[in-house]
């Protein structure tokens, strides 16, 4: 699909207005899922890193998805907004 955006927070498509948050005004959200992101603010704003990776491959294993693409969607949380900013990531 061109010009596929993904949530920030977790890398799930946002291919779907459905699956969009939704900031303080009730807008959609452009950047984040309505799984990570409700009324303007994180729905769990204390979760790491470590825990978001262990959340998709929950999540992505119950949908029966492949090794390697559970790898590659995991590969790539370090890179999205809501983690590359976080100097912690950095020492880990």
């Amino acid at each position: 699909m061109e010009n596929e955006t993904y949530c920030q927070s977790c890398g799930m498509p946002l291919d779907n207005p459905k699956v969009h948050g939704t900031e303080k005004d009730g807008s959609q959200s452009n950047e984040y899922c309505r799984y990570c992101y409700l009324n303007g603010t994180f729905t769990k704003p204390s979760i790491t890193l470590n825990e978001m990776f262990s959340n998709i491959i929950t999540q992505m294993e119950k949908m029966n998805f492949d090794s390697k693409t559970i790898d590659l969607a995991v590969s790539n949380l370090p890179n999205l907004k809501r983690w590359s900013s976080h100097d912690s990531l950095k020492s880990t």
